[in-house]
């Protein structure tokens, strides 16, 4: 048996694995780096986040994945050298960290990465007859196990569009793995770039688990408030707050028939961007907008559409616990008015089920790649979005 092969073959069998999870958002505000250590799997996993850190990006190599990102047209020369570029970048960063925490790299049995997304394409957008679901995720996992002398997963969604998936979400797995509870129906909002939502039953039924994309989260927020405030987000909501909602501009944006597409369904900044905002200002036919107005507008699109995804999948005579994750989980405007449509669940934090709620993402990839290596696999029906498979490629260091 070659060497690599019989270490990731006793890696699978040892009591515990330390995994760190990488991840990196549609946001491109930094590398979240969670160290776990993991025993079991599927629903008897049991997890512990040993250290968690975000590594932020500089605003020269945030600019560089802009000149790709999210775009149909770009320059492909740019595309092939950023791939191995970001990898060797993650893999320079999971150093550095180690360092900084004191642990021998040799300590590590696997690094999960989710690598950077930079497109994504289902069927239900590209439209296309003849192609099937796509998305890229770039950062080589090769790259960042030569960098490491760690063996790494990466790569994930692509089994997921391979056994009928659309790439997204992920979390999926993850949150019904980690926070599924006997007795208690919980609703997983992570509202990053986008927001999404897993249903975890109380019966633990795993194949009534469901999870969709509702639309933005903080993608259009952070983009305005980067043109106009120059910052990369509306920290606490200050700018929302200070302005009002239009709602003629409101109902117009809701007016994309994404909105009223089934589900399960997923969505990108390729969607929401600059050009769906200014082209339902220009289809409003307002004389004039503040900018506080449009970011408290933007605010109360993604709290609205959150919301009326939610309620559209939730049963009357069954109650339910929303947990939230993710950027917009720290933006009291947003959290308060989904709060407020919301009114007959009550909305927390997914802090309070142990897991800190900017670490969720990428400790949940470390779950998957826990499943990679020492999972079985788990039969979530034969619903569209969630095929029941191990995901990942594996790169060796030697």
């Amino acid at each position: 048996m070659k060497e690599h092969i019989k270490k990731l073959h006793e890696i699978a069998f040892q009591k515990s694995r330390r995994i760190i999870g990488l991840m990196s958002g549609t946001s491109l505000d930094g590398l979240d780096v969670a160290l776990c250590k993991i025993e079991g799997s599927g629903l008897e996993t049991v997890l512990e986040l040993e250290r968690f850190t975000t590594i932020p990006y500089a605003e020269p190599f945030r600019d560089e994945i802009r000149k790709i990102f999210a775009k149909r047209e770009i320059d492909f020369q740019q595309l092939c050298l950023l791939n191995p570029f970001i990898g060797a970048t993650h893999g320079e960063m999971v150093l550095n960290c180690l360092k900084d925490w004191n642990i021998p790299g040799a300590d590590i049995d696997l690094i999960a990465s989710h690598g950077q997304t930079v497109f994504h394409a289902p069927k239900k957008q590209h439209k296309l007859a003849g192609f099937p679901d796509a998305t890229l995720q770039i950062g080589d996992g090769d790259h960042i196990a030569v960098k490491t002398n760690i063996i790494t997963i990466s790569d994930f969604r692509q089994k997921h569009i391979a056994a009928g998936g659309e790439g997204a979400p992920l979390a999926v797995y993850g949150d019904y793995y980690l926070f599924s509870k006997n007795g208690e129906n919980r609703i997983l909002l992570n509202m990053g770039g986008i927001a999404n939502f897993t249903f975890l039953p109380a019966t633990l039924d795993a194949t009534t688990v469901f999870t969709t994309d509702t639309g933005p989260g903080n993608t259009l927020i952070d983009a305005y408030t980067r043109r106009f405030y120059h910052k990369p987000f509306d920290e606490n909501g200050q700018i929302a707050s200070t302005g009002k909602v239009i709602d003629a501009l409101l109902e117009t944006l809701k007016s994309l028939a994404f909105f009223r597409q089934s589900f399960p369904k997923t969505t990108g900044p390729e969607v929401f961007n600059f050009d769906y905002v200014e082209t339902a200002i220009q289809k409003s036919k307002l004389p004039s907008l503040s900018r506080q107005d449009i970011i408290a507008t933007l605010t109360r699109l993604s709290a609205d559409t959150i919301s009326d995804a939610i309620k559209s999948v939730i049963q009357s005579g069954e109650s339910y616990t929303v947990y939230a994750s993710g950027g917009g989980a720290h933006n009291p405007v947003l959290m308060d008015t989904i709060r407020e449509q919301l009114s007959n669940c009550p909305v927390k934090l997914i802090d309070e089920l142990g897991v800190s709620g900017d670490a969720k993402e990428a400790v949940l990839f470390a779950v998957l790649a826990n499943e990679t290596v020492a999972g079985n696999q788990t039969h979530f029906g034969e619903k569209e979005g969630v095929p029941g498979i191990s995901m990942g490629k594996i790169s060796f260091p030697q």
